[in-house]
């Protein structure tokens, strides 16, 4: 296998890490008020992702370090073409880990309701970015002849693009509902595992939408055979969180974020970001990438670091495996 195609399969797996594991803590955010109902349920709400947020976003910095080495033309046309969605997405991450970090730091019911807000607000903004541009990956972009991006802003936000950032929303939702089902006792536990059945539902008929669209008009067979997957780790997921097993629904959940996302990385393969200008002007792993030198530096230091951080942030959800009680 080619080193390029290697570089592919590893940026593709650290995605699937950051939305399988940030997923979750989006949907706990964006239903922080919609569970908590008072001080004492929002803040086991945030309890149960406290130690582990910061942890998830290593993910991201990784992946966007990655395809910086590896693909550098690929990094330098997606920072063109998502310019402001990307922009968005920063200082969404940056206000909701100021928002995680300071909300206790004041004994203030109005510092921590404004606190809240933003949690909130930033929460339920990425999944509905990443969303659109991952749907425009698949979909393509007017790239021209020099690898240029030719578009606007309205041309990133078209409706395929918009279905993705509510399939992406609606399922970390779900995602987020049943990780709280699985992380905490009582009425608040009773409360997630029934929303978590309401917005599955949702979840699926947006995911079920969007996958059919992406992969029969953008896809291939085997995208297809992967999204088909996907949609039944959902349902079966969502069949496990009414018999009240939680652990076997975050299973399905994840599951479906993690086989979702490898069908569309499935459809995008070998290209990187399709062209819909002239298929020959696209962005593919050869034309996109490092120096074959490079490639294999990176494939070493990947390979004696990736399984150290994968250790630890195991080791981490191990010690902080246990349900929080609302005190």
């Amino acid at each position: 296998m080619e080193l390029t195609t290697v570089w592919f399969l590893i940026i593709a797996g650290l995605w699937i890490g950051y939305f399988v594991l940030e997923g979750f803590d989006f949907g706990v955010g964006i239903l922080l008020r919609v569970l908590g109902r008072d001080e004492p349920e929002r803040r086991a709400v945030i309890t149960t992702i406290g130690p582990v947020w910061d942890g998830n976003e290593v993910w991201l910095i990784v992946a966007g370090a990655m395809t910086f080495a590896a693909f550098p033309e690929w990094y330098a046309t997606l920072f063109s073409a998502f310019y402001l969605p990307l922009f968005a997405i920063l200082v969404s991450l940056i206000l909701r880990g100021v928002a995680l970090e300071y909300r206790g730091k004041r004994d203030d019911l109005l510092w921590r309701s404004r606190m809240d807000t933003l949690i909130t607000i930033s929460s339920l903004l990425l999944p509905l970015l990443w969303g659109v541009a991952f749907a425009n990956l698949v979909r393509g972009l007017p790239l021209d002849a020099s690898h240029e991006f030719v578009g606007n802003l309205g041309t990133v936000l078209n409706p395929f693009a918009l279905l993705g950032g509510l399939a992406f929303t609606a399922l970390f939702v779900a995602h987020g509902a049943i990780f709280l089902a699985l992380k905490t006792t009582g009425d608040l536990r009773e409360r997630a595992n029934r929303l978590a059945s309401v917005a599955g539902l949702a979840a699926a008929v947006l995911v079920v939408g969007f996958l059919a669209w992406a992969h029969l008009q953008y896809g291939s067979g085997a995208s297809l055979v992967v999204a088909a997957l996907a949609a039944v780790a959902l349902v079966a997921g969502l069949v496990a969180n009414r018999m009240a097993r939680e652990g076997w629904a975050f299973v399905g959940t994840a599951l479906a974020v993690a086989l979702g996302v490898v069908s569309l990385f499935v459809a995008l393969f070998p290209n990187v970001m399709p062209s819909t200008l002239d298929p020959a002007w696209s962005l593919t792993v050869t034309n996109a990438s490092s120096t074959p030198y490079t490639l294999k530096v990176l494939t070493v230091i990947a390979a004696i670091f990736t399984p150290l951080v994968m250790l630890y942030q195991g080791w981490t959800y191990w010690v902080f495996r246990q349900r929080v009680v609302v005190s």
